[in-house]
């Protein structure tokens, strides 16, 4: 359903309306089209796997996680490190590089394809976000679009990557940024939405 542009700007100094009409009904949601690439009792196997085996694993131990999200369909390159807190929601959706690194508290939420290239470094607390929802849909329909992460990228602390985003290799993406298009291969960004602020250079 359509409908007309306001482009009026809200006063602001007014308290704001909370008991409105809704403008979606959650009643009408229904993900059952979306495809997770294995069956339902895999899922849960691979969900009871991480909640206990990764969390209980010592620091150090990056060859035991890379086993068992390869175990679980992911494509992990050699010399990968993987940190305890780390969370994969689908790991047969993620492709990870030779010798990149995963930070404590990191989330790939991968209900699309998550693709992460070589000595790449995705920083503690960073969020990378494949599934969102239509705003203009009153059933609230699941949007997914995968994202992919070029070789030498640093992500730094707690950035938030949306769906469908590419960014090009060699990239450093500054701390708490939220990247919401495309990022060009070697460009120093920040801010939300991070833009491309100078040629990083070695």
């Amino acid at each position: 359903m359509s409908r007309d542009l306001d482009t009026t700007v809200p006063d602001l100094t007014e308290p704001p309306v909370l008991d409105d009409t809704p403008l979606v009904d959650l009643r009408k949601y229904d993900q059952s089209n979306f495809d997770r690439g294995r069956s339902s009792w895999f899922v849960l196997l691979w969900w009871l796997v991480q909640s206990v085996a990764f969390p209980i694993s010592p620091h150090n131990f990056n060859g035991f996680r890379c086993f068992l999200l390869r175990l679980f369909g992911a494509k992990i390159g050699q010399g990968v490190l993987i940190r305890p807190t780390a969370r994969f929601t689908y790991p047969w959706k993620v492709e990870i590089g030779d010798y990149s690194w995963i930070g404590d508290d990191v989330v790939l939420y991968s209900l699309e394809q998550i693709r992460i290239g070589c000595h790449c470094v995705i920083s503690q607390k960073s969020y990378l976000c494949t599934g969102s929802h239509d705003i203009q849909d009153s059933a609230f329909g699941l949007k997914t679009a995968g994202i992919s992460i070029g070789n030498g990228v640093w992500i730094a602390t707690d950035c938030f990557i949306a769906p469908g985003v590419q960014i090009g290799a060699n990239a450093v993406i500054g701390a708490r940024s939220s990247v919401f298009s495309n990022i060009p291969a070697q460009q120093v960004c920040w801010g939300t939405p991070a833009h491309p602020r100078y040629l990083r250079q070695i």
